[in-house]
């Protein structure tokens, strides 16, 4: 069971433009297709700036104080005049709560993804992460009685499973206390989960706290 990816969620038919791409056309493709920003690619399809609709509208139209003959004579700013750069990028094998922080983290609505030689493969929105928390609740709590078979094998079934809008009811016993915590923080790390309550106990305290650390890092979750 692996965590989602951004490839799961991006969208891969992506709007792009050029550095040389006009102003003009720049807004258009904004305003045709409803979005906040484009990626600006090389010849190689490699991201080289993003240009959002903050930063068309800080160029429509020369400043105040700008001079009157500059304002008659200015060339007309392209997509590399006004792009951000470097552009913020995803790789497409990061999971999709790596995307999410960094998004938080940047302040921005919409990341470009990049494969391993950092060529554009999708588009990743805020939207799109929000997906990854509407899973169904049945598949949500298959996903959890999969962690139980790993984490407790031939005793899973002493745990029920319910689950109601991503929130997840366990109740039972396990063998061991470090089960118990392996168990938790993996089921709380699955996406789709919101909360994870209920009543489970242990029937040992084993005390293997280190057992219980090691047991979670050897997941690939």
């Amino acid at each position: 069971m692996n965590r989602i990816k951004v490839a799961d969620l991006m969208t891969d038919e992506v709007v792009s433009v050029t550095p040389g791409t006009t102003f003009k056309d720049v807004a258009k493709l904004l305003a045709q297709y409803d979005i906040s920003g484009v990626p600006v690619l090389d010849d190689e399809d490699r991201v080289v700036g993003v240009v959002s609709q903050t930063d068309v509208l800080e160029h429509a139209a020369p400043g105040p104080d700008a001079p009157r003959q500059d304002r008659g004579t200015a060339r007309p700013p392209t997509a590399g005049g006004i792009m951000t750069a470097p552009a913020v990028t995803v790789h497409a094998e990061a999971t999709a709560a790596d995307a999410a922080r960094l998004m938080s983290r940047r302040g921005i609505e919409r990341l470009p993804v990049v494969d391993v030689e950092d060529r554009l493969v999708g588009i990743v929105t805020r939207r799109d992460l929000l997906r990854m928390f509407l899973r169904p609740d049945a598949e949500v709590r298959r996903r959890v009685q999969d962690v139980l078979g790993y984490v407790l094998g031939g005793s899973a079934d002493a745990v029920d499973v319910h689950v109601v809008d991503g929130i997840v009811t366990l109740d039972g016993c396990v063998p061991l206390r470090s089960q118990l915590h392996v168990l938790l923080g993996l089921v709380e790390r699955l996406d789709g989960v919101v909360a994870v309550t209920g009543h489970v106990r242990a029937r040992t305290d084993d005390g293997a706290s280190a057992h219980a650390g090691r047991s979670r890092h050897a997941m690939p979750w």
